[in-house]
């Protein structure tokens, strides 16, 4: 009778551990796809930040930062954009109170 009391406490135990590991599996999923789903914000701005220029659609380029897309004029503005963003996205944001 012990062995089967100490049998069925084990089974018991086991069954508790793995249901909390399942839970905290399916929320990490779930986290993981609410991620997925959260995409990057196009800002729109149509001067580029870093030179001044307006941005010519056919050649602009790109750059992810934070959340939200940025355009320049050409792929070697992305690169001084990294050195300080701080400092061109306030350009960007000073761009689009003005429209």
């Amino acid at each position: 009778m012990k062995k089967l009391f100490i049998a069925v406490t084990a089974f018991g135990l086991l069954f508790l551990v793995n249901s909390r590991v399942a839970l905290a599996q399916d929320a990490s999923e779930e986290a993981a796809t609410k991620q997925e789903t959260v995409k990057a914000q196009d800002v729109g701005n149509k001067i580029c930040p870093v030179t001044g220029e307006k941005i010519d659609e056919k050649t602009k380029a790109t750059y992810e930062y934070e959340g939200k897309i940025y355009n320049f004029c050409c792929p070697v503005c992305i690169e001084e954009f990294k050195k300080d963003p701080g400092k061109y996205i306030k350009k960007v944001e000073e761009e689009l109170k003005g429209r």
